[in-house]
Protein backbone atom coordinates (compact mmCIF):
# COMPACT_ATOMS: atom_id res chain seq x y z
CA UNK A 1 0.00 0.00 0.00
CA UNK A 2 1.47 3.26 -0.79
CA UNK A 3 1.10 6.37 1.53
CA UNK A 4 -0.93 7.95 -1.22
CA UNK A 5 -3.43 5.33 -1.18
CA UNK A 6 -3.37 4.92 2.32
CA UNK A 7 -4.19 8.90 2.81
CA UNK A 8 -6.73 8.85 0.21
CA UNK A 9 -10.16 10.15 1.38
CA UNK A 10 -12.56 7.95 1.71
CA UNK A 11 -15.69 8.06 -0.54
CA UNK A 12 -18.33 10.05 1.25
CA UNK A 13 -21.93 9.35 0.39
CA UNK A 14 -24.59 12.00 0.42
CA UNK A 15 -26.89 11.70 2.82
CA UNK A 16 -31.13 11.49 2.31
CA UNK A 17 -31.87 14.32 5.67
CA UNK A 18 -35.64 13.74 6.62
CA UNK A 19 -36.84 16.66 9.00
CA UNK A 20 -40.01 16.59 10.23
CA UNK A 21 -41.92 18.28 12.70
CA UNK A 22 -45.20 20.41 13.52
CA UNK A 23 -46.49 23.75 12.36
CA UNK A 24 -44.26 26.52 13.63
CA UNK A 25 -41.07 24.07 14.69
CA UNK A 26 -39.14 25.67 12.38
CA UNK A 27 -38.33 23.09 10.19
CA UNK A 28 -38.59 24.99 6.72
CA UNK A 29 -36.08 27.61 7.77
CA UNK A 30 -33.86 25.01 9.46
CA UNK A 31 -33.68 22.14 6.49
CA UNK A 32 -32.82 25.17 4.04
CA UNK A 33 -29.55 26.39 6.53
CA UNK A 34 -28.71 23.20 6.66
CA UNK A 35 -28.85 21.98 2.73
CA UNK A 36 -26.89 25.59 2.83
CA UNK A 37 -24.52 24.25 4.95
CA UNK A 38 -24.17 21.06 3.73
CA UNK A 39 -23.77 21.82 -0.21
CA UNK A 40 -27.38 19.78 -0.48
CA UNK A 41 -30.35 20.28 -2.56
CA UNK A 42 -33.12 21.25 -0.27
CA UNK A 43 -36.29 20.08 -1.03
CA UNK A 44 -39.68 21.62 -0.16
CA UNK A 45 -42.35 18.57 0.04
CA UNK A 46 -45.20 21.24 -0.04
CA UNK A 47 -43.99 22.71 -3.13
CA UNK A 48 -45.40 19.42 -5.20
CA UNK A 49 -48.57 19.89 -3.20
CA UNK A 50 -48.72 23.38 -4.68
CA UNK A 51 -48.00 22.17 -7.70
CA UNK A 52 -50.59 19.69 -8.27
CA UNK A 53 -53.05 22.37 -7.06
CA UNK A 54 -51.71 25.06 -9.40
CA UNK A 55 -52.48 22.66 -12.12
CA UNK A 56 -55.67 21.37 -10.71
CA UNK A 57 -56.71 25.29 -10.82
CA UNK A 58 -55.91 26.08 -14.06
CA UNK A 59 -57.19 22.70 -15.75
CA UNK A 60 -60.26 23.67 -13.61
CA UNK A 61 -60.06 19.96 -11.75
CA UNK A 62 -62.99 20.56 -9.00
CA UNK A 63 -60.61 20.06 -5.79
CA UNK A 64 -63.54 17.18 -4.36
CA UNK A 65 -62.99 15.20 -6.70
CA UNK A 66 -60.40 12.81 -5.54
CA UNK A 67 -60.67 10.46 -8.36
CA UNK A 68 -59.96 12.94 -10.77
CA UNK A 69 -57.17 14.67 -9.08
CA UNK A 70 -55.98 11.37 -8.73
CA UNK A 71 -55.55 11.12 -12.77
CA UNK A 72 -53.99 14.36 -12.93
CA UNK A 73 -51.37 13.66 -10.72
CA UNK A 74 -50.33 10.66 -12.14
CA UNK A 75 -50.25 12.26 -15.69
CA UNK A 76 -48.65 15.29 -14.28
CA UNK A 77 -44.76 15.76 -14.37
CA UNK A 78 -44.33 17.57 -11.19
CA UNK A 79 -40.38 18.34 -10.67
CA UNK A 80 -38.34 19.87 -7.26
CA UNK A 81 -34.78 20.91 -7.51
CA UNK A 82 -32.02 23.85 -6.77
CA UNK A 83 -33.29 27.55 -8.14
CA UNK A 84 -31.47 29.25 -11.09
CA UNK A 85 -29.90 32.67 -9.83
CA UNK A 86 -33.44 34.61 -10.94
CA UNK A 87 -35.36 32.68 -8.54
CA UNK A 88 -32.53 33.08 -6.01
CA UNK A 89 -32.60 36.95 -6.33
CA UNK A 90 -36.65 36.87 -5.78
CA UNK A 91 -35.98 35.01 -2.56
CA UNK A 92 -37.30 31.29 -3.73
CA UNK A 93 -35.87 28.64 -1.87
CA UNK A 94 -37.02 25.56 -4.08
CA UNK A 95 -37.43 25.48 -7.56
CA UNK A 96 -41.19 23.82 -8.99
CA UNK A 97 -41.50 22.65 -12.53
CA UNK A 98 -45.11 20.97 -14.05
CA UNK A 99 -44.66 19.45 -17.39
CA UNK A 100 -41.62 21.01 -17.89
CA UNK A 101 -42.67 24.77 -17.00
CA UNK A 102 -41.48 26.82 -14.83
CA UNK A 103 -44.09 27.46 -11.64
CA UNK A 104 -41.76 28.42 -8.82
CA UNK A 105 -43.48 32.09 -8.33
CA UNK A 106 -46.99 30.77 -9.42
CA UNK A 107 -47.27 28.13 -6.74
CA UNK A 108 -46.99 30.72 -4.24
CA UNK A 109 -50.45 32.50 -4.11
CA UNK A 110 -52.85 32.46 -1.44
CA UNK A 111 -55.45 30.78 -3.83
CA UNK A 112 -52.85 27.92 -4.57
CA UNK A 113 -52.02 27.36 -0.95
CA UNK A 114 -55.56 26.96 0.25
CA UNK A 115 -55.83 24.89 -2.43
CA UNK A 116 -52.88 22.61 -1.56
CA UNK A 117 -54.02 22.33 1.92
CA UNK A 118 -57.02 20.55 0.76
CA UNK A 119 -55.56 18.50 -1.79
CA UNK A 120 -52.54 17.21 1.09
CA UNK A 121 -55.34 15.16 2.61
CA UNK A 122 -56.28 13.17 0.03
CA UNK A 123 -54.92 9.73 -0.12
CA UNK A 124 -55.18 8.87 -3.29
CA UNK A 125 -53.27 12.07 -4.25
CA UNK A 126 -50.52 11.74 -1.86
CA UNK A 127 -49.53 8.47 -3.12
CA UNK A 128 -48.42 9.57 -6.61
CA UNK A 129 -46.85 12.43 -4.95
CA UNK A 130 -44.98 10.73 -2.66
CA UNK A 131 -43.16 8.52 -5.40
CA UNK A 132 -42.17 11.79 -7.28
CA UNK A 133 -40.51 13.36 -3.99
CA UNK A 134 -38.74 9.85 -3.39
CA UNK A 135 -37.51 10.26 -7.41
CA UNK A 136 -36.89 14.07 -6.45
CA UNK A 137 -34.20 12.43 -3.60
CA UNK A 138 -33.30 9.14 -4.63
CA UNK A 139 -29.38 9.81 -5.20
CA UNK A 140 -29.05 11.54 -1.80
CA UNK A 141 -28.12 15.09 -1.18
CA UNK A 142 -30.81 16.25 -0.25
CA UNK A 143 -32.63 17.60 2.42
CA UNK A 144 -36.47 17.56 3.00
CA UNK A 145 -38.71 18.73 5.40
CA UNK A 146 -42.32 18.02 5.96
CA UNK A 147 -44.88 15.84 8.40
CA UNK A 148 -43.93 12.04 7.14
CA UNK A 149 -40.85 12.87 5.25
CA UNK A 150 -39.15 10.19 7.80
CA UNK A 151 -42.17 7.54 8.14
CA UNK A 152 -43.34 7.19 4.41
CA UNK A 153 -41.66 9.03 1.93
CA UNK A 154 -37.93 8.48 2.64
CA UNK A 155 -38.62 5.61 5.58
CA UNK A 156 -35.36 4.81 5.07
CA UNK A 157 -33.25 7.89 5.09
CA UNK A 158 -30.23 8.17 6.74
CA UNK A 159 -30.73 10.61 9.05
CA UNK A 160 -34.19 11.71 10.25
CA UNK A 161 -34.42 14.64 12.23
CA UNK A 162 -37.86 15.00 14.37
CA UNK A 163 -37.95 18.86 15.35
CA UNK A 164 -40.15 20.20 17.68
CA UNK A 165 -41.04 23.67 20.35
CA UNK A 166 -43.33 24.26 23.30
CA UNK A 167 -46.87 25.19 21.73
CA UNK A 168 -46.56 28.80 22.79
CA UNK A 169 -42.83 28.86 20.98
CA UNK A 170 -44.64 27.95 17.74
CA UNK A 171 -47.08 30.16 18.38
CA UNK A 172 -45.23 33.11 19.04
CA UNK A 173 -43.00 32.12 15.66
CA UNK A 174 -46.60 32.28 13.47
CA UNK A 175 -48.11 35.24 15.18
CA UNK A 176 -44.54 37.33 14.03
CA UNK A 177 -44.86 35.55 10.57
CA UNK A 178 -48.39 36.65 10.28
CA UNK A 179 -47.64 40.39 12.31
CA UNK A 180 -45.11 40.91 9.20
CA UNK A 181 -47.65 39.74 5.99
CA UNK A 182 -49.93 42.76 8.02
CA UNK A 183 -52.34 39.88 9.86
CA UNK A 184 -52.76 41.69 13.61
CA UNK A 185 -54.48 38.96 15.15
CA UNK A 186 -53.98 38.48 18.75
CA UNK A 187 -51.29 35.88 19.95
CA UNK A 188 -54.19 34.01 21.86
CA UNK A 189 -55.76 33.17 18.62
CA UNK A 190 -53.03 31.58 16.84
CA UNK A 191 -51.99 29.73 20.37
CA UNK A 192 -55.64 28.09 19.64
CA UNK A 193 -55.26 28.03 15.64
CA UNK A 194 -51.90 25.96 16.07
CA UNK A 195 -53.13 23.55 18.69
CA UNK A 196 -56.11 22.94 16.31
CA UNK A 197 -53.34 22.43 13.33
CA UNK A 198 -51.63 20.13 15.83
CA UNK A 199 -54.85 17.43 16.60
CA UNK A 200 -55.88 17.89 12.63
CA UNK A 201 -52.04 16.69 11.84
CA UNK A 202 -51.39 13.85 14.56
CA UNK A 203 -55.06 12.46 14.34
CA UNK A 204 -55.74 12.97 10.23
CA UNK A 205 -56.11 9.11 8.74
CA UNK A 206 -53.58 9.65 5.78
CA UNK A 207 -50.00 10.03 6.61
CA UNK A 208 -50.47 11.40 10.66
CA UNK A 209 -47.44 13.59 11.95
CA UNK A 210 -45.50 11.06 13.97
CA UNK A 211 -42.24 10.31 15.03
CA UNK A 212 -40.48 8.17 13.34
CA UNK A 213 -39.01 5.29 16.03
CA UNK A 214 -35.53 6.10 14.77
CA UNK A 215 -35.55 9.77 14.30
CA UNK A 216 -33.31 11.98 16.51
CA UNK A 217 -35.36 14.62 18.24
CA UNK A 218 -34.43 18.44 18.45
CA UNK A 219 -35.67 20.13 21.02
CA UNK A 220 -35.29 24.10 19.47
CA UNK A 221 -37.72 25.88 22.33
CA UNK A 222 -34.84 27.74 23.22
CA UNK A 223 -32.57 27.36 20.29
CA UNK A 224 -32.09 29.51 17.34
CA UNK A 225 -32.25 28.23 13.13
CA UNK A 226 -28.16 28.81 13.44
CA UNK A 227 -27.73 26.59 16.21
CA UNK A 228 -30.50 24.05 15.53
CA UNK A 229 -29.02 23.94 11.75
CA UNK A 230 -25.39 23.69 13.06
CA UNK A 231 -26.47 20.66 15.48
CA UNK A 232 -27.56 18.56 12.89
CA UNK A 233 -25.17 19.37 10.30
CA UNK A 234 -22.76 17.53 13.35
CA UNK A 235 -24.97 14.81 12.91
CA UNK A 236 -25.18 14.31 9.21
CA UNK A 237 -21.03 14.57 8.93
CA UNK A 238 -21.25 11.55 12.05
CA UNK A 239 -23.44 10.26 9.13
CA UNK A 240 -21.57 10.47 6.51
CA UNK A 241 -18.38 8.96 8.08
CA UNK A 242 -20.51 5.75 9.12
CA UNK A 243 -21.53 5.46 5.66
CA UNK A 244 -18.16 6.19 3.61
CA UNK A 245 -16.68 3.42 1.68
CA UNK A 246 -13.36 2.22 1.86
CA UNK A 247 -10.61 4.50 0.30
CA UNK A 248 -8.75 2.68 -2.88
CA UNK A 249 -5.63 1.92 -0.75
CA UNK A 250 -8.21 -0.18 1.77
CA UNK A 251 -9.93 -1.98 -1.00
CA UNK A 252 -6.38 -3.07 -2.21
Amino acid sequence: MTVANARAPKFMRKLIIAIDGPVGSGKSTVARRVAELLGYTYLDSGAMYRALAWKALECGTPLDDEARLEALARATDIRLGPPPAEDVAAGYTCRASVDGRNVTAAIRSAEVGQAASRLAVLGRVRAPLVVQQQRAGAEGGVVMEGRDIGTVVFPNAELKIFLDASLEVRAERRWKEYQSKGDKRALDEIIEEVRGRDRRDRERTVSPLVRAADAVFVDDTAMEVEETARAIVLLARERENQSAGPTEGERK
